[in-house]
């Protein structure tokens, strides 16, 4: 895999209200598209007449779309990228190994195209664990304080934990802008940079992981102890960094996984070098259609 970008990680969670006010309340997520959602059933789009009212009244008020909506009888009212009902398992097991109604909610700091974001997956009627993700934002570090939330300090990092037990480290830096937002300033700003610093996860054998994801992925080692790597396509993107736990990794179930784009004509080839290598393919090369967008190309694999 010669280009490629890190693109999302993959949390399945319990309580979906929950989670979502946390990743947008606590941690500030932007938000772009509204939906609402009554507890843990399924969410629905507001009605397009409600939609287009407050359109033309923002227009007319001069203000940016609004992302709230009122609707009879909904408990939360919140913002995300993107949010897809399914109503039988993904072929992809993206929603993990199970076969019911599930949906997908994207939410994070900016378009999907240049951020690193988050997928959480619900499954009606699960979850797993990871090592923590790491963001810079003393906005979101301000936020948890304020909301009570417990935060216990580790080194230069603050840790705050989601509604499904999930790990956060903080930064205590201020939180660096949309790297979509005014594109004009490119012209006279070095960078711009995503407040998703990186994603840790787990190895049970660190050396033979470094391998797998330099020697076969083609991704770029930027940093290396005796305990860890830091793994990522470019040094502008979110790192990837395993962490060797000394032990066996419990995957469970419904394990997370981390999302990574290249170029489609080098899917296949990279397929192929798996197997060529005798390495784990979790969905050999498939085509999922997503509803309001392209048709998306998938390998996935599973690293040593």
């Amino acid at each position: 895999m010669v280009a490629g970008r890190a693109l999302h990680f993959v949390f399945k969670i319990a309580d979906r209200p929950k989670n979502i006010n946390f990743f947008r309340e606590i941690l500030g997520m932007k938000l772009n598209s509204s939906i609402v959602w009554n507890a843990n059933s399924a969410m629905t789009l507001p009605n397009w007449f409600t939609l287009l009212k407050l359109y033309v009244k923002n227009i007319f008020l001069g203000k940016v779309f609004s992302a709230y909506v009122k609707q009879d009888r909904a408990k939360a009212f919140n913002v995300v990228l993107r949010h897809e009902e399914f109503d039988e398992g993904c072929k992809a097991a993206c929603n993990g190994p199970y076969g019911g109604k599930w949906s997908k909610t994207m939410i994070g700091y900016g378009s999907e195209d240049n951020h690193f974001v988050v997928e959480l997956t619900y499954n009606y009627g699960i979850r797993n664990d990871f090592l923590g993700f790491y963001i810079q934002s003393s906005e979101a570090l301000e936020r948890a304080k304020s909301a009570g939330l417990p935060v216990k300090e580790e080194g230069d990092k603050f840790l705050i934990k989601s509604p499904d037990g999930y790990k956060f480290y903080l930064t205590n830096k201020p939180q660096p802008g949309d790297k979509g937002e005014h594109l004009y300033k490119k012209a006279f700003c070095k960078k711009f940079k995503d407040p998703v610093q990186k994603v840790a996860l787990a190895s049970s054998n660190l050396e033979k992981s470094i391998k797998y994801w330099r020697d076969l992925t083609g991704i770029k080692v930027f940093e290396k102890g005796d305990k860890f790597v830091s793994l990522a396509f470019a040094e502008d993107q979110a790192r990837l960094v395993l962490k060797d736990i000394g032990g066996p990794v419990d995957h469970a179930k419904a394990y997370g996984r981390i999302a990574f784009s290249c170029p489609s004509e080098e899917l296949k080839p990279t397929e192929a070098l798996m197997k060529e290598k005798g390495q784990t393919i979790l969905t050999p090369y498939t085509s999922l259609d997503t509803p309001g967008k392209k048709t998306v190309e998938v390998v996935i694999l599973a690293d040593p």
